[in-house]
């Protein structure tokens, strides 16, 4: 009864007080079709002891294939990247302990402090003059930047572009179904860009694109930007991979005005693709639409340096009509995980990761190139690229080689199922952990594969 502390006794009481004569009257109004039992259901076995249910759960995690014990090639919004230990060390510790949710968010400063230097990082890479304190992730980011912009520019038109990653377009969607803005997502397009340019109308609220895009490419963003600043419409760029920000041009100079991104590779481990954190910044100007919270630097009354929640546009802080945002928090522990890994890294051991991620990339697409049957799509990239396996089922091969302890990327299909002519597309992303053994065996599986 450990985890059912309830007795029959207990549950009776309970009904009679309700005036249910069993719990089934609790569901009477749920259609007799909703309970059927899906297939293997009502096969699931009894209770059993803690220790049988600890034996059971390891066995079956001993079946998955840890990222770090094998070649590790995967990418598609989430990528595997050296943790110092020291990460892990310090989020536990007792200092960084706080409340859920800070009703007084003054007399927690150790934790507005460490908001306020996570925005100051994210401000700083992303090239724009204010972020604020995170977000859940990138998915839910990009859909609170769209409905932004439409708050900004009083339109009611969101385009997004076929090169942003189809779970952000798809929770945009979501997010925006039930009001009186429509979304655009245009079909799925390896070249980049070119699917953009001439789209933008008087009407468009925002463009919505990702650099490098979902199948690795990276553009200059600055005639896209021109673009749409000259019809009144406002660019938002995301960043599924920030390392690529110590290297690539920041979108804020490229001019985008707001920029949203997945923090979950700096100082998180792949966990499955998750938890994660949404970066989220913007021009000042626009600073008071901003969703979320924001800290901010100021002085007491003694004079002494001290941090504030500046900014609180949520339905827990203001009226609900006044709110920009209904979501509850920021992720404040996976954001203290990225502060922590970004200060250790310094802005010179950025920039060096970032270019150790692009070498290993070029040594994987220059290994690739030599593998009979297999074409590298992506010509300007970062650490990710779609290579074509023509003739071959894409998801297929994939499942070959991770018999073989190769986990050889992320197949289209997987994302895009319903476009025949993708099932042959395969992304494969390399990083600092990438070693020149782990590119060779994939080379040779795969030209063995292929034949």
């Amino acid at each position: 009864m450990r985890y059912l502390p309830l007795t029959d006794e207990d549950r009776r009481a309970m009904l009679a007080r309700i005036g249910a004569a069993s719990v089934d009257d609790l569901f009477s109004d749920v259609p007799a079709a909703a309970w059927t039992a899906p297939e293997g259901f009502d096969a699931l076995p009894p209770h059993a002891t803690e220790m049988a249910v600890e034996r059971q759960l390891s066995a079956l995690a001993a079946r998955n294939v840890p990222a770090g014990s094998v070649p590790c090639f995967l990418g598609a919004g989430a990528y595997r990247h050296h943790i110092p230990a020291s990460v892990d060390h310090l989020i536990q510790r007792g200092e960084f302990l706080t409340a859920y949710t800070p009703y007084q968010p003054e007399v927690s400063q150790g934790t507005l402090q460490t908001l306020f230097e996570f925005q100051t990082q994210v401000a700083l890479i992303t090239g724009m003059e204010v972020a604020n304190a995170s977000m859940y992730d990138a998915a839910t980011g990009v859909a609170e930047a769209a409905a932004m912009a439409c708050r900004i520019t009083r339109r009611k038109h969101v385009l997004v572009s076929g090169g942003v990653h189809p779970h952000y377009g798809a929770v945009t969607e979501s997010f925006l179904r039930y009001t009186d803005i429509a979304t655009e997502v245009l079909d799925p397009n390896p070249l980049g860009i070119e699917d953009l340019m001439g789209r933008v109308s008087e009407k468009t609220a925002c463009v919505i694109v990702q650099n490098p895009d979902f199948f690795g490419n990276l553009a200059d963003l600055s005639a896209l930007a021109a673009e749409c600043h000259a019809l009144g419409a406002l660019l938002v760029v995301a960043v599924a991979e920030p390392v690529s920000l110590g290297l690539v041009t920041p979108p804020g100079e490229m001019g985008a005005d707001i920029v949203v991104g997945e923090g979950h590779a700096i100082g998180s481990p792949l966990n499955f693709g998750g938890p994660g954190v949404g970066l989220f910044a913007s021009r000042k100007k626009f600073v008071r639409h901003m969703p979320g919270r924001l800290a901010g630097e100021t002085v007491d009354e003694d004079g002494r340096r001290g941090w504030v929640l500046t900014l609180s546009t949520r339905e827990q802080h203001i009226r609900r009509e006044k709110a920009t945002s209904n979501i509850c928090t920021n992720s404040g522990l996976i954001a203290l995980a990225w502060t922590i890994h970004m200060t250790l890294l310094g802005e010179a051991g950025f920039t060096k990761l970032a270019r150790l991620n692009h070498m290993k990339a070029v040594e994987m697409v220059e290994r690739l190139e030599q593998v009979p049957g297999l074409q590298v799509m992506t010509r300007q990239f970062f650490n990710e690229v779609l290579v074509r396996l023509p003739g071959h089922d894409a998801a297929g091969i994939v499942e070959t080689l991770a018999e073989r302890g190769i986990l050889a990327g992320v197949p289209l299909s997987r994302f895009h199922p319903n476009y025949p002519e993708l099932a042959d597309a395969l992304l494969l992303c390399a990083t600092e952990t990438t070693e020149t053994q782990d590119i060779d065996a994939l080379a040779n599986a795969l030209t063995e594969v292929l034949r």
